[in-house]
């Protein structure tokens, strides 16, 4: 339920963190809550939602290390139910889904590119309306969090312009501006696709820790084709599987 309400001690649990945490974080106004009135515990002070602790998790999964990455990974996929010691990434990206080198040089360029891409795997139903939602998000704020990666999306679920969840990655050997921050240039992109909020996490927290595994970065922006830079995806998740069972 992606409008779920949560208390402090289940928002504690799905992120894996100390609900002491939460509840300095809510008291600060540093995580979306509704603070309630009375005379009540702490833990019983604020209300949540859980599609806006989704949201405010995604934004923050660049400035975590590796480790609280995987934490918050196992804790999602366990209150919804998924595998969190499958091959999540590898096995959503479609073939035909990796486009090395890309040709674009524009933002707009490199998003219709991704979805080009998409579209010829036979992944896209509705391939304007799926541009319009990407780029909408793109709007909002750069996806261009992680320096040199850029990790397109829609701001919401898109159940019906796509034939299933997937995760098509580009790779361009000059940089393209994206947005990012510090205004550095953007090579490599994944662009992720989901019919619904619970994959579109759970593939994020997977994606996140593979990326900050050390060396894997500089390996995949040295891939020089699609069968390269599958197969270093393919080692790094297959290391996470391994070290998480």
């Amino acid at each position: 339920m992606p409008h779920e309400p949560m208390n402090a001690s289940q928002v504690a649990t799905y992120l894996a963190m100390d609900m002491r945490e939460v509840i300095k974080l809510a008291s600060r106004d540093q995580i979306p809550c509704l603070k309630l009135g009375g005379d009540k515990v702490p833990r019983d002070r604020y209300r949540f939602i859980k599609s806006d602790i989704d949201h405010w998790i995604e934004n923050q999964m660049h400035t975590l290390n590796r480790e609280r990455l995987a934490s918050i990974s196992k804790s999602v996929s366990d209150h919804h139910g998924l595998d969190s010691e499958g091959m999540l990434l590898c096995s959503s990206i479609p073939d035909g889904g990796l486009d090395v080198p890309m040709h674009a040089r524009t933002r707009e360029a490199t998003l219709r590119e991704l979805i080009d891409v998409a579209d010829r795997a036979g992944m896209v139903y509705l391939k304007a309306e799926l541009l319009d939602e990407v780029r909408q998000r793109e709007d909002v704020c750069s996806t261009a969090l992680i320096p040199g990666v850029a990790l397109p999306h829609p701001h919401h679920p898109v159940e019906y312009d796509i034939v299933d969840s997937f995760v098509v990655v580009g790779l361009t050997h000059s940089g393209i501006p994206f947005g990012a921050p510090d205004g550095s240039l953007t090579r490599l992109f994944f662009l992720g696709c989901c019919k619904d909020e619970r994959t579109h996490l759970h593939l994020l927290a997977r994606l996140a820790q593979m990326l900050h595994t050390p060396g894997v970065l500089d390996d995949l922006m040295a891939a020089d084709s699609p069968d390269e830079l599958m197969g270093i995806l393919h080692a790094c998740e297959s290391e996470i599987v391994s070290d998480a069972s």
